[in-house]
């Protein structure tokens, strides 16, 4: 299964998959104008390959095959923030 990958011109990190190049035609309107212009990074065998850098290969599969296209978006930013604030509950609990 061939399947065409491009980056979001908007969109930081974020790909979409589809099943052949430059046929946007199973993504909705919606997704395009958020998604931006798409720019062609690689086209993939699927077939021939047993994972994805960030995707679940099993879950592109499946998507491209019940909507034809799979969205890719960026993993969730570390709140460093709140990640401190526990280890010094966390620290605080310990002390006491």
């Amino acid at each position: 299964m061939l399947c065409a990958i491009y980056k979001s011109a908007k969109k930081e990190q974020t790909y979409l998959f589809i099943k052949k190049r430059d046929d946007f035609s199973d993504v909705p309107e919606a997704l395009m104008t958020t998604f931006g212009t798409p720019t062609l990074v690689t086209i993939v065998n699927l077939a021939t390959k047993d994972k994805l850098g960030m995707a679940d290969i099993n879950k592109v599969k499946t998507s491209l095959d019940e909507q034809g296209f799979y969205l890719q978006l960026p993993p969730p930013k570390e709140d460093m923030l709140k990640a401190h604030k526990a280890e010094m509950m966390s620290n605080k609990k310990q002390g006491a």
